[in-house]
């Protein structure tokens, strides 16, 4: 009898769990339909605020028209931020040089970029509407434009479900303002908590 009352109080307690996690009907994209939902058709055509949480921070480039002219994610974000976007980046690792290079040209105030050694998911918020979830980085390897043979594996979905947007940006606010810092045990690794990128 006491074995039947505790896996009925863990069956309650399992489902209370569920009934509180955020849903939502979301698409599943696979492999190069990455750069033309994720990168074109929501990257490039934020209008208010962008959000991106990656691992790993390239300059990846971004074909313009049909042309061979491809302009780097940087550039990309610095012409959104000069038409009035706020631009949150959190990434993990030490940006590729191309993108330092890239960073040294300076950005518009409204573009903020911090670092958390911690950080492994991928999340790409557009004007708090769209969101993409997955495994892809910010590299030309994973949201990018390579072609088949050359780009990563890579899976992920697209929602407009507010409730499941809310939940991540709860997360990448809570990550970007600090509040997991003080907890922290990797200062072994992270010797300036949302260090930003110097020399700019």
């Amino acid at each position: 009898m006491p074995k039947t009352t505790a896996k009925t109080r863990l069956t309650e307690y399992e489902l209370e769990v569920l009934d509180n996690t955020p849903r939502g009907e979301c698409e599943l994209i696979a492999n190069a339909e990455h750069f033309d939902r994720v990168v074109r058709a929501g990257i490039c055509k934020a209008k208010v605020s962008l959000d991106i949480m990656t691992a790993d921070f390239k300059a990846m480039l971004v074909p313009i028209g049909r042309g061979r002219t491809a302009a780097s994610i940087v550039e990309i974000m610095r012409s959104l931020a000069n038409k009035g976007v706020e631009i949150r980046l959190l990434h993990a690792g030490t940006p590729s040089g191309a993108a330092l290079a890239e960073l040294k040209k300076g950005l518009p105030k409204n573009v903020t970029i911090r670092r958390c050694p911690r950080l492994h998911a991928k999340a790409i918020i557009v004007d708090t509407s769209l969101m993409y979830l997955g495994s892809a980085n910010l590299t030309g390897a994973g949201l990018g434009a390579k072609a088949d043979g050359k780009r990563n594996f890579e899976l992920g979905v697209i929602t407009s479900a507010s409730p499941l947007i809310e939940a991540v940006l709860e997360q990448f606010n809570a990550l970007y303002e600090g509040e997991r810092c003080r907890k922290c045990r990797r200062k072994d690794i992270c010797p300036v908590p949302l260090e930003e990128p110097t020399g700019l």
